[in-house]
């Protein structure tokens, strides 16, 4: 089945309790894709995400409106991603911080952001804070969420 190939996680519901972060989005698998990466999560799976919908009597037209990726642990958050037809507006109130290092070693945050900008991903700034270091970047489509 497709949800085994290339180390791909079966489309499960999360449990009750369980957080499962949401993102509109202008393309949905594109941004999966991203974000897939970022959390070094398996990719998405779009052909076992097509199936789910056709069962529920999506439209053909339409399956490309939602996609779904997760920790194939179950631990870490499910995110899902929706498409939306309006533009990103404003500054996200809500935002992911990614952690790059246990040590919060500089060089390793700012190697993971330099792995990031090359899958499509952009550096708005370095920030040192007392004794933290951490980078503000967007996503593909402008979600902020920070490297630390």
């Amino acid at each position: 089945m497709a949800a085994r190939r290339a180390g791909r996680t079966a489309l499960t519901f999360p449990q009750r309790g369980r957080i499962q972060i949401t993102f509109d989005a202008h393309d949905p698998i594109a941004l999966a894709t991203f974000w897939a990466e970022v959390l070094r999560y398996p990719p998405p799976d779009v052909d076992q995400m097509h199936e789910r919908l056709r069962t529920s009597n999506v439209p053909e037209d339409q399956l490309d409106n939602w996609m779904v990726i997760g920790d194939p642990n179950g631990v870490d958050p499910r995110l899902f991603f929706q498409r939306v037809p309006e533009p990103k507006t404003a500054k996200n109130r809500v935002h992911l911080d990614v952690r790059a290092s246990m040590q919060r070693d500089r060089a390793a945050i700012d190697e993971e952001v330099t792995r990031l900008v090359k899958l499509g991903g952009r550096k708005l700034q370095g920030v040192e804070d007392f004794d933290t270091y951490f980078v503000v970047m967007q996503d593909p489509e402008g979600n902020e969420f920070c490297i630390d």
